[in-house]
């Protein structure tokens, strides 16, 4: 059976980095404090890949009028992309712009 590219799942969680109690909206995918992510997922919000290993912010490009935040996973390697959203904060993502 095919899955979905994107699920929204709604869940809160503590940031593996930082330590801050994040609540989710369904489209939440990283910490809006430092960025950081986790390896979580195959097809956005499905849950269903095993690595589960940190993802680092690792550079910033701003697209039309926004920024995207692009992630390494620091246990298999992967590199995934992700939209910032209203409440990221600004100065995390001109600091790894800057990079």
């Amino acid at each position: 059976m095919e899955t979905k590219k994107f699920q929204r799942t709604k869940e809160d969680f503590t940031c593996g980095k930082c330590s801050v109690a994040v609540s989710g909206n369904g489209y939440t995918n990283h910490c809006p404090y430092c960025l950081w992510s986790r390896h979580v997922d195959v097809n956005p919000g499905d849950r269903q890949e095993d690595c589960e290993g940190m993802m680092e912010p690792v550079k910033v490009e701003s697209k039309k009028g926004g920024y995207i935040i692009f992630h390494r996973c620091l246990k298999c390697g992967v590199r995934k992309k992700n939209k910032s959203v209203q409440n990221d904060d600004f100065d995390v993502i001109v600091h790894l712009s800057e990079k």
